[in-house]
């Protein structure tokens, strides 16, 4: 084997690096250096496997007036915040004034310093309530790069800058308040009845605003009601042009992405925590491998051999509910009637108290365990996709238990040419070579183009790209000629495609993507995220599937079928 580009040894030792950060939100009270106008702070400190790991809510709270810690505590045991955020693993922040009243451009500055500490926004609900609702009306809601939801009690507007969309629920408030967040959203009425009337965009249905229309609704009440149809919905998190863990500063990147907040018992999901030992050739006889499994409800009693399973692998150090939770997949399981298995591959121990490093092997036993128990999953249509450390673990798993599977996908994580956990470049690469021209895997590949971890391959930077790699790997198991880089014919992707194509998402993010056919059927995709970091982008869950659902594999003969 020829040397290859050792530069990407350098980009595998900062993945590694950027990983051992931490990727969850900071909360109210988790700033290094307590801000002055915070009063009274709650968060969720339990680690329990049952809970949610990733963006839970962070209510920022502005009363009418300063506060005693007593009083704003009493606040929010008022609003039922507390249940809300032990549930959903959130925060809460009740704020004062900077000084004896609101003061447009000191309290304002105090937001930006608050959003600055926290370095990583997910779900952050502003509430305001009397003249704090004023000042969330006029100063924050028209810089709500950041915000994932607002909630007024009363309040008055004073602005006509509407500018950013941001979902928003307005009680007590008049017409003029409700049409400002209506026309920043775009959005158009849908629903009305006694309680409330509902806008949404019709482009981007979390661009949604809700008006409440009882004057005598309590606090309680309308906190209850704005949690139900808003508050609830929805998250938001940044990773364009950079890596959303990394962090930024008060309106560095613009307006952050909206995406679903998905709560499992509203969509018909069942999530089970499985921790075993399971007895194999390569694994430890007294210690437990762990693992969630997602049953959606039409499938609990599916007839045998009729439902298919994708496979979900985490990034270096998360947790093992990070994909669940950031990928989308449980949405588009929960839709297509898909069970998920999601893989503590890794062995970091954490909550499940799991110190197994799975490898290839353990993964193969757990597939195996899952396949015994559900009889309804279809073993012809098992899939796996991963999030970088893990999309590098898809990748492996397609060619070294190609048998296991009909298809894989990989999002921001390719194949370097080092040894990585238990697998190389080199070792795949006979593996691949061996089954060439006996076996088949279909791969899908999608990375961003800022990705900062694993860096986007670039005309004269590409040698030895582990995208590349890859990319080369499935050709030779597939049988097919080796990829020819060619920025000149193809200057985004720098591989020539076929079915070629530029798709606008409602996400205002493009995507650059294509196909390698063999006699016309497509054995592999590569979907470049323009302007994107190191991280899951949602929508590609549905476009993973929609490739994935095409392939089966023959239990028998080991062929791989395409299903047009």
């Amino acid at each position: 084997m020829k040397k290859r580009n050792t530069k990407w040894a350098l980009a595998l030792t900062c993945m590694m690096i950027s990983f051992a950060l931490n990727a969850q939100p900071r909360v109210p009270g988790q700033e290094r250096k307590p801000l002055e106008n915070v009063i009274y702070q709650y968060r969720d400190t339990s680690h329990s496997i049952l809970k949610r790991a990733q963006n839970g809510p962070q209510f920022m709270i502005y009363p009418d007036k300063s506060l005693s810690a007593a009083e704003a505590e009493a606040l929010v045991d008022e609003l039922g915040l507390k249940a809300i955020v032990n549930e959903q693993s959130g925060s809460i922040g009740v704020f004062k004034p900077v000084g004896a009243t609101y003061d447009n451009t000191k309290d304002f500055e105090a937001y930006k310093k608050f959003i600055d500490a926290s370095r990583v926004i997910g779900n952050l609900k502003i509430i305001g309530f009397g003249r704090g609702a004023t000042f969330v009306n006029n100063i924050i809601a028209p810089n709500v790069n950041e915000v994932a939801g607002i909630f007024t009690y009363g309040g008055k507007l004073n602005t006509k800058k509407a500018d950013i969309p941001v979902p928003a629920y307005i009680a007590l408030g008049d017409k003029k308040l409700a049409q400002y967040y209506i026309h920043a959203n775009a959005a158009k009425e849908i629903s009305k009845d006694g309680q409330h009337i509902i806008y949404e965009n019709g482009d981007e249905p979390l661009q949604r605003v809700v008006v409440g229309l009882d004057k005598k609704a309590t606090r309680t009440e309308a906190m209850a009601d704005a949690w139900k149809t808003l508050l609830s919905k929805n998250y938001r998190y940044s990773n364009f042009k950079h890596t959303h863990y990394m962090g930024a500063t008060f309106g560095q990147y613009g307006p952050y992405e909206l995406e679903p907040f998905t709560i499992m018992e509203e969509i018909g999901i069942k999530r089970i925590a499985k921790k075993e030992i399971i007895c194999g050739p390569d694994s430890p006889s007294n210690k437990p491998y762990f693992w969630y499994e997602y049953i959606p409800k039409q499938c609990e009693n599916a007839a045998k051999g009729t439902v298919p399973m994708v496979v979900m692998l985490h990034g270096h150090q998360n947790d093992n509910r990070t994909q669940s939770e950031t990928s989308r997949f449980v949405e588009v399981a929960a839709k297509e009637g898909i069970i998920l298995a999601e893989i503590e591959w890794q062995g970091l121990g954490r909550d499940n108290g799991s110190d197994v490093g799975l490898g290839l092997g353990g993964i193969e036993l757990v597939i195996m365990n899952i396949v015994h128990r559900y009889p309804q999953i279809d073993p012809s249509r098992i899939y796996c996709q991963g999030l970088s450390a893990g999309a590098m673990h898809s990748a492996a798993l397609g060619i070294d238990k190609s048998y296991l599977f009909a298809a894989v996908a990989s999002h921001s994580g390719g194949i370097f040419d080092m040894p990585v956990y238990t697998f190389s470049y080199e070792t795949l690469l006979r593996n691949a070579l061996q089954k060439r021209g006996h076996v088949e895997t279909a791969y899908f590949l999608t990375v961003g183009t800022d990705d900062d971890t694993i860096g986007f391959p670039k005309e004269g930077k590409s040698n030895g790209s582990p995208y590349y790699n890859a990319l080369n790997l499935y050709a030779t198991l597939n049988d097919m000629p080796a990829v020819q880089i060619d920025f000149h014919a193809e200057p985004i992707i720098g591989v020539k495609l076929e079915n070629r194509q530029t798709i606008e998402t409602n996400k205002h993010i493009t995507l650059e993507t294509g196909n390698l056919c063999k006699n016309g059927i497509p054995m592999m995709q590569f979907t470049a995220i323009m302007h994107y970091g190191h991280w899951n982008f949602r929508p590609m869950a549905q476009r993973m599937w929609d490739f994935f659902k095409h392939y089966s594999r023959d239990l028998e003969t080991g062929k791989l079928t395409y299903h047009s």
